[in-house]
């Protein structure tokens, strides 16, 4: 026997009994309900895979809905394409912008106060399949909101209702309350080379 021939016979043996394990594990996972996933963390992504899960909720026919906490200033991709269809997707953009912009902490408080009695709106709708709460982690970090809340409102959701949250400085207790966390790692990043933010890759 060749060593290629030995070689793919071993990777076959491999895969066979990596098949058989993977299969075991989707054969066990039988539960169904509604997540609730972090992505934290500061890298680049959060919010990118957040609206990559909405993407796929449309695609399968369902209704989402998107609260954005801080982000508003600036119009982004994401929402002039989400805003195409209003009937699948519920878009609020409740922010003023980065906090080092808005410098007025009590006016965020505000700001974020309003946009969780939306948020508390839209988890209470059965007919929506994806939530998204976009940078409440900074909501919470610097206390705009009352974490023992926020977590009540989002545990008391439908049954099937998934609930993303992203942001930087996800808290321990939501991230304890969580199904599925994501810690984005930054590893490089071109605004560090003096390349500023464009269109498509950062709004």
């Amino acid at each position: 026997m060749s060593e290629q021939t030995a070689r793919n016979a071993r990777h076959q043996a491999r895969m066979q009994r990596k098949k058989a394990l993977i299969d075991q594990r989707i054969a066990e996972a039988q539960d169904e309900y509604g997540l609730l996933l972090v992505h934290s963390g500061n890298g680049k992504g959060k919010s990118s895979a957040a609206f990559g899960m909405l993407a796929r909720t449309l695609g399968h026919g369902l209704r989402g809905a998107v609260v954005q906490f801080i982000k508003g200033a600036a119009s982004t991709g994401e929402e002039a394409f989400f805003r195409q269809f209003p009937e699948q997707v519920r878009y609020h953009v409740m922010g003023e912008g980065f906090t080092w912009e808005t410098q007025d902490r009590q006016r965020d408080m505000a700001k974020a106060a309003e946009a969780w009695a939306v948020a508390r709106e839209l988890l209470s709708d059965e007919t929506l399949a994806l939530v998204v709460l976009d940078e409440l982690n900074i909501a919470l970090k610097y206390g705009y909101l009352a974490l023992d809340e926020v977590l009540a409102d989002i545990q008391a959701r439908p049954l099937h209702q998934h609930v993303v949250v992203t942001g930087r400085g996800a808290p321990a207790e939501l991230i304890e309350a969580a199904d599925t966390v994501t810690e984005m790692g930054l590893v490089k990043h071109a605004f560090k080379a003096g390349v500023k933010a464009q269109r498509g890759v950062e709004f």
